[in-house]
């Protein structure tokens, strides 16, 4: 690697594409191999960015999600292969949107919903957060929902596919961490803390309610054609006060994030000794589990060709087919914000890259890759 070059390219990207602030670590095999931070985090522009520097991971909260499912798997409280109703009765009985010559008309599943369908996006869910019963539970229960029940109520309207037909990004997550309160006894919050946080030492990663101000949190932004420009600090996955959402709730810093990363690299274990998983089932979460429609989906809505989906990761299957120097197996994910996490390992090496620009497609598209490629590149 050449981290001179990456700290030039990371530079370039403020500069390039009006990013406020960026902030990237590298690690492999439990070593902080690299560390670049460049930009403010306050809408004056005054305030620079700093190693306790808190971010809105949103979708980066999945890989803490499919880790914590993982675990109880592992335990054997837990399997892919259980039906989602098993843990959440309001799952037993489930619609379908389906196609017609008369058109579309809402029918019963044909198969349940299955845990591995929910860990790999294909439930049949969708992203869609004024659905008719989480917008009944808002309204009923305020910021005192729970997740459980915003959960259940997930399940109230049909599904846009029969469980593991297509891949389509959605809820899912969020259905998991119920699963995971059901099945460990605990706050989904408490679960993480006492299973992840504390055993590794991540001090600074938490959820995001609107009631308690996150101190050192950096400016958010949003870009549109006209450039980037300031917007609320607020999640709006995070449905209440009390509810925590599986797929996109936390606040975290890139040091707390780095570590989480560095352990799944090296294969579950954290640099303190910790194990959080086992190698074996590191392999099960980036082992791809789409069909192949679910990689033309994939492909198609997210723009992921080249790449299959496991547990809660995208896995690089293809490299050959984008041009891409990484090699196969290289695994993660991103969030809404534009922030990333990139794993691999075979090499035991990790990359953490944190920023706070929402609907920032370069990103996406050219951000993530180049950084992804420096990790295998002279």
């Amino acid at each position: 690697m050449n981290f001179e070059k990456i700290a030039d390219y990371l530079d370039s990207v403020t500069k390039e594409y009006g990013i406020p602030s960026v902030d990237c670590i590298i690690t492999k095999n439990h070593q902080q191999l690299f560390r670049h931070m460049c930009g403010t985090v306050d809408a004056d522009g005054l305030i620079p960015v700093s190693e306790d520097t808190q971010y809105l991971v949103f979708s980066m909260t999945k890989i803490q999600t499919m880790t914590a499912v993982m675990q109880l798997v592992e335990r054997g409280v837990l399997s892919l292969a259980d039906e989602v109703s098993k843990y959440l009765p309001a799952y037993g009985s489930l619609t379908v949107k389906e196609m017609t010559a008369d058109g579309e008309k809402v029918v019963k599943a044909k198969t349940p919903m299955l845990m591995k369908h929910l860990v790999s996006m294909q439930s049949g869910l969708d992203y869609d957060l004024q659905r008719g019963g989480i917008s009944r539970v808002l309204a009923e229960r305020g910021e005192q929902a729970t997740t459980r029940e915003l959960v259940d109520a997930m399940a109230e309207g049909p599904l846009c596919f029969q469980p593991g037909e297509h891949f389509l990004y959605s809820l899912s997550h969020d259905v998991a961490a119920a699963v995971v309160e059901v099945v460990s006894g605990m706050r989904y919050e408490e679960y993480l803390r006492k299973n992840i946080w504390e055993p590794l030492g991540m001090k600074n990663t938490f959820f995001f309610r609107r009631n308690e101000p996150v101190s050192k949190l950096a400016q958010q932004y949003i870009m549109d054609e006209q450039g980037v420009h300031t917007m609320e600090n607020d999640c709006k996955y995070q449905l209440s006060n009390d509810y925590e959402s599986g797929g996109a709730g936390l606040v975290s810093c890139t040091e707390d994030y780095a570590t989480l990363a560095d352990a799944i690299a090296c294969g579950g274990m954290g640099r303190n000794g910790v194990v959080i998983l086992k190698p074996e089932t590191v392999d099960i979460m980036k082992t791809n589990l789409l069909s192949e429609q679910g990689r033309k989906d994939i492909a198609a809505t997210m723009g992921r060709t080249g790449y299959g989906y496991g547990c809660g990761m995208q896995i690089l299957m293809e490299p050959e087919r984008i041009g891409a120097s990484a090699p196969a197996g290289v695994f993660g994910w991103d969030g809404a914000a534009g922030s990333c996490t990139i794993m691999d390992k075979a090499s035991g090496t990790s990359l953490v890259f944190l920023m706070h620009v929402r609907n920032c497609g370069p990103a996406y598209g050219i951000i993530h890759p180049r950084l992804r490629d420096f990790l295998f590149e002279d």
